[in-house]
């Protein structure tokens, strides 16, 4: 098992090397982990700066006391992968963005489009924005990032065909099988650069969506001869994405 992941804001540390992990992850590493003195924890800002540390003790139930070790910092992937995702109904969303998390994403631009039930207005769309960033945070943790995705603000149709004019590569996600879409997995894909895909809401890209996201340069792609919902998708062609590219090699 590798070792557990706090999110810190600084990497300040006493004179003697030693780091106090207080506070809610303070919290959960002494009164949920109960971590002992000895054992690893990995300390990071959640943008690619870690630090490697051992225990030294722990006091209450909310200090840590770490020894800290080296701050370094991860480089960034390439190629670098952001998923439009377009708002799914009920808690579908943080399942969208926590497994997109776990499998590696590096940027989510929720995208509010013409056939999507949800709306996201005034305070409404402030908290599940919010939502959307603390699922992402909590799923860094978890699987043992140190560089969370980027949660953007909420794009419309617009701004997110601007998004797909300036990536290396860009494919909608199509599953219209008439059309003539070709399979993701064949696509011809960057070394490095910006890979920018569009997840569509349960009931699909609409027409004039798809001609001005082709307009800017994306192409209609399908991930098999399946139907997936939106809120797997993303998660399915990430992967598939990763693994091609050799991120996952």
């Amino acid at each position: 098992m590798t070792a557990p992941v706090f999110v810190v804001e600084h990497f300040d540390a006493g004179g003697d090397g030693r780091y106090v992990l207080d506070g809610p992850e303070g919290r959960h590493a002494v009164s949920v982990k109960r971590l002992q003195p000895g054992e690893d924890v990995i300390l990071t800002d959640g943008a690619g700066r870690r630090a490697d540390c051992v225990v030294f003790a722990a006091e209450g139930k909310d200090r840590l006391i770490v020894q800290l070790g080296p701050v370094r910092e991860e480089p960034r992937a390439q190629p670098r992968i952001t998923v439009v995702q377009a708002l799914p109904k009920g808690d579908r969303g943080e399942l969208a963005v926590e497994t997109m998390t776990e499998v590696g994403v590096d940027a989510i631009v929720p995208w509010q489009a013409a056939r999507c039930i949800t709306q996201w207005k005034g305070d409404r769309g402030l908290k599940a924005l919010g939502k959307w960033r603390a699922t992402a945070r909590e799923a860094g943790k978890q699987s043992r990032r140190v560089r969370f995705p980027e949660i953007a603000d909420a794009a419309s149709t617009k701004q997110v065909a601007a998004l797909l004019a300036n990536a290396d590569f860009a494919a909608v996600l199509h599953s219209d099988f008439e059309r003539g879409s070709v399979p993701l997995a064949t696509a011809e894909l960057p070394d490095e650069g910006e890979i920018v895909l569009v997840v569509g809401p349960e009931g699909g890209v609409a027409k004039d969506e798809l001609a001005l996201f082709e307009e800017a340069g994306a192409r209609a792609y399908v991930l098999g001869p399946t139907v997936l919902r939106t809120s797997t998708a993303g998660t399915a062609a990430t992967a598939l994405l990763l693994g091609r590219t050799g991120r996952w090699s």
